[in-house]
């Protein structure tokens, strides 16, 4: 059997002499809680004060409301017509001045654009997008007094924040416009225009087949905007092709006639 080491020895030495000095046990004058559970090291560590949380951030402030309180809009289009050309929370101003709608009440179309075009100062649509309007109308049959013109933007604002219009009311301020001309048929002409109108631009502008306005419906085209559609001869193509399709191939004439 094999001797046991020197440090083996001098333990037992030092336990076997604090036995015959009977003490066999540690005393202390503090209890021990032997069953607690063990503090964690990093509890311990921990300062006594901890850091104040931080401040929660304030929400965003509210976005004006694009032509003030709904009961102050006008109720009917010949004061709109003012209204729209004066009110002040209708856009922030811009060099370009601001157009009026043009055309009569349950006209037998509604053709809405984003904005009128750089060059309008008195009429709406003046310009190159509004002379191929001109052409496709004159094609489809109707003459100037079935057609109400309008535009979603008061004056030719090209970097338009269109994310934060809808916020603001625009799409329901265009509902009350709609609601106030009571077309017979809408043709929305713009991208800019679909979501305003409650639809998801992701589904296509062919998807769009009606407007909702206050208290009512009317049946809706959307299609690119004048703007590309003289810059693209497949464009004009395809809305002439939709709105032979909408109409099922008649004129104004041949549906009233």
């Amino acid at each position: 059997m094999p001797s046991p080491s020197p440090l083996q020895a001098d333990l037992a030495a030092a336990l076997d002499w604090w036995r015959e000095a009977g003490v066999d046990a540690v005393f202390d004058d503090e209890a021990k809680g032997w069953l607690a559970e063990p503090v964690a090291k990093a509890d311990a560590a921990a300062p006594t004060s901890s850091k104040p949380a931080p401040p929660v951030p304030a929400p965003p402030p509210e976005l004006p409301k694009l032509g003030g309180p709904r009961e102050q809009w006008p109720s009917d289009l010949a004061t709109f017509r003012t209204w729209w050309l004066t009110e002040p929370s209708l856009d922030e101003g811009g060099l370009a001045p601001r157009v009026a709608p043009s055309g009569e009440t349950e006209a037998e179309l509604m053709v809405l654009v984003a904005m009128p075009e750089e060059g309008d100062r008195e009429t709406l649509l003046s310009g190159p997008g509004g002379a191929l309007l001109d052409g496709f109308l004159s094609a489809a049959r109707l003459s100037p007094d079935q057609v109400y013109r309008a535009a979603v933007l008061p004056r030719h604002t090209p970097l338009a924040d269109w994310p934060s219009l809808a916020p603001q009311g625009l799409g329901a301020l265009l509902a009350h416009h709609v609601a106030l001309a009571r077309p017979k048929r809408l043709l929305a002409l713009g991208r800019n225009i679909l979501p305003l109108c409650g639809h998801d631009p992701a589904q296509g502008a062919q998807k769009l087949r009606s407007f909702n306005h206050e208290g009512g419906r009317v049946p809706a085209l959307a299609e690119a905007g004048l703007e590309r559609l003289l810059g693209n001869w497949q464009l004009r193509a395809r809305l002439w092709q939709r709105w032979l399709d909408w109409t099922d191939g008649q004129t104004w004439d041949e549906r009233h006639g």
